[in-house]
């Protein structure tokens, strides 16, 4: 399965609304879609990549001996939830959620597995 293929099953976890694959380096987008209209994933996305060094450098800097499964931030109508890539080092899935159509902890699992699937391919 190559980077668009998985955005694209992204979006079929419910209540889905924008998928992405991210490089948490440089904050560009390697594959992402949306439904919403006049949204701009692109920097959204990019604006992320700040969520996601922030936390990967204060783990390092407390001397964690973990990683990030995920970061959730719940927005009042939204869910947005980054996941780090395991086997693809910087990179990390970015999909945000509508509250009301979707269940976090699916949306979680459904994460896990299409990085195990784009892993596998």
């Amino acid at each position: 399965m190559n980077f668009e293929q998985t955005v694209s099953s992204l979006l079929n976890i419910d209540g889905t609304v924008a998928a992405a694959i991210v490089d948490y380096e440089s904050g560009m987008m390697f594959a992402g879609s949306t439904s919403l209209l006049d949204f701009d994933l692109e920097t959204c996305a990019a604006g992320s990549t700040e969520v996601m060094r922030a936390k990967m450098k204060s783990v390092k800097m407390v001397g964690l001996q973990d990683s990030i499964e995920d970061i959730l931030i719940t927005l009042n109508k939204q869910y947005h939830l980054m996941r780090p890539l395991k086997a693809f080092d910087g990179l990390f899935f970015y999909t945000i959620l509508e509250h009301s159509k979707s269940n976090l902890a699916l949306a979680r699992r459904a994460l896990i597995d299409a990085e195990r699937d784009l892993d596998a391919a």
